[in-house]
């Protein structure tokens, strides 16, 4: 028979998990697995846990796997592999302050993406991402 997991969890653990999950800063896994380890500390089984969470089992014990060996920290997404995104949200900002501006003087178009050196392309693109 498999051991049974649980989670106990303190008084200013349960406050932790509460001001984490008030947070809008976490990702949508990092929020999954703060809401396996309330559910766990509260008793419910791991099949329960799933089922509430709409997850599989196996991503319930990851989650207590990572807690009882990092603690709160260790529930964070690890950091993607790749190429940093060449926009950045304060160049979207930038350029939507531009077209604001622009649109306010009655320019549009070319003049925008000339004096920028932003091409139709990436000022589309842009607007399809953000």
């Amino acid at each position: 028979m498999p051991k049974i997991l649980t989670v106990e969890l303190t008084s200013e653990q349960h406050a932790a998990v509460r001001r984490r999950l008030v947070g809008h800063d976490l990702s949508r896994n990092e929020r999954r697995r703060l809401e396996c380890i309330r559910l766990l500390g509260r008793g419910l089984t791991v099949p329960q846990v799933a089922d509430l969470v709409e997850c599989n089992p196996v991503t319930v014990r990851d989650a207590v796997r990572r807690f009882t060996g990092g603690g709160f920290d260790a529930l964070a997404d690890a950091p993607r592999p790749g190429r940093p995104a060449r926009v950045t949200g304060k160049d979207l900002k930038a350029l939507g302050a531009l077209l604001d501006t622009s649109a306010a003087a009655g320019v549009t178009g070319p003049p925008v993406s000339c004096a920028t050196g932003w091409s139709g392309n990436g000022v589309c693109g842009c607007q399809r991402r953000g």
